[in-house]
């Protein structure tokens, strides 16, 4: 079985805020190599890499805004994230929890600091992905799943080199929680120091790892530091992590849709004809109704 070497690491570029809520780094698309096939089927990526919110009465975030055809998944590493939305979903989750939502058909939602941790403010740290839905899926029934973290699929690793997070998909015989349309694999390895941890999935999954907290080498070869995106090649099942500190390292891996697809704002579909379909859609409320 061969490794997966890495394709590139990338630095966190320049921030910008999506809303007044969300600092965040685009590592893709936006980031150069990077499209909306690279990392097929997750699209989009977005982190607010730590940082620090004032008090305020008035929660930070992102108004109702629409979309179609994917699904947004957003990981909270600090803080506490508000979300509603028009088919009904919505909560709060804290640190260390997720928010799945499955935009499918349509939905309009909304996004913003929970209003009682917006009073005191503090230290905010989050991913945002959007996971792409295949062409017989896009027009399913919205959903979504709130997954705390007491509710992940915990492993502890061998000679307390510390725990995988799990979830969504496999990490051994373990299983995650969250319910995927194609084969997808996210988790979270918290490494102590000198910690070590091995992961294997298929050559042909398009693979990142984002080092939320400290810094880790791959392969024993390839040191990544806070806050950078490392890409993996498709030339290999497996990889180690080997932790120089305590970290916290996001991993992804998902087999290609390696369907067409067509965006433009808030929707993804196989189609321009379908995105024109989507904003009509949208302009004559058949998203339904959130104020």
């Amino acid at each position: 079985m061969s490794k997966k070497s890495i394709d590139s690491v990338i630095a966190p570029p320049q921030p910008h805020f999506v809303g007044d809520g969300f600092r965040v780094h685009n590592f893709f698309p936006s980031a150069p190599g990077m499209n909306l096939q690279r990392m097929d089927p997750f699209l989009l990526m977005d982190y607010n890499s730590k940082y620090k919110f004032p008090p305020t009465k008035q929660p930070k975030g992102v108004g109702v805004h629409p979309h179609r055809g994917f699904e947004t998944v957003t990981i909270a590493y600090q803080g506490k994230i508000e979300h509603h939305d028009s088919s009904g979903g919505g909560g709060v989750i804290s640190k260390g929890g997720v928010q799945w939502m499955t935009a499918a058909r349509g939905v309009l939602h909304k996004e913003f600091h929970e209003t009682e941790w917006s009073k005191k403010g503090g230290d905010f740290q989050m991913v945002q992905m959007w996971v792409n839905l295949p062409a017989k899926n896009k027009m399913d029934k919205p959903n979504y799943q709130a997954i705390d973290h007491e509710n992940m699929t915990i492993i502890d690793l061998p000679d307390q080199a510390g725990k995988i997070e799990l979830i969504a998909g496999k990490y051994g015989d373990h299983i995650g929680p969250a319910h995927t349309f194609s084969p997808i694999h996210m988790m979270n390895a918290k490494l102590n120091a000198d910690g070590k941890a091995e992961f294997n999935f298929p050559a042909d999954y398009n693979t990142a790892l984002l080092m939320i907290e400290g810094e880790c080498v791959v392969n024993g070869a390839v040191s990544i530091p806070a806050d950078h995106l490392a890409v993996l090649e498709n030339d290999g099942e497996r990889f180690t992590l080997s932790a120089e500190e305590e970290s916290i390292v996001l991993i992804l891996s998902g087999k290609p849709l390696n369907e067409p697809i067509a965006a433009q704002g808030p929707f993804v579909m196989n189609t321009y004809e379908e995105i024109r379909q989507a904003m009509k859609d949208f302009q004559q409320g058949k998203f339904g109704q959130l104020s």
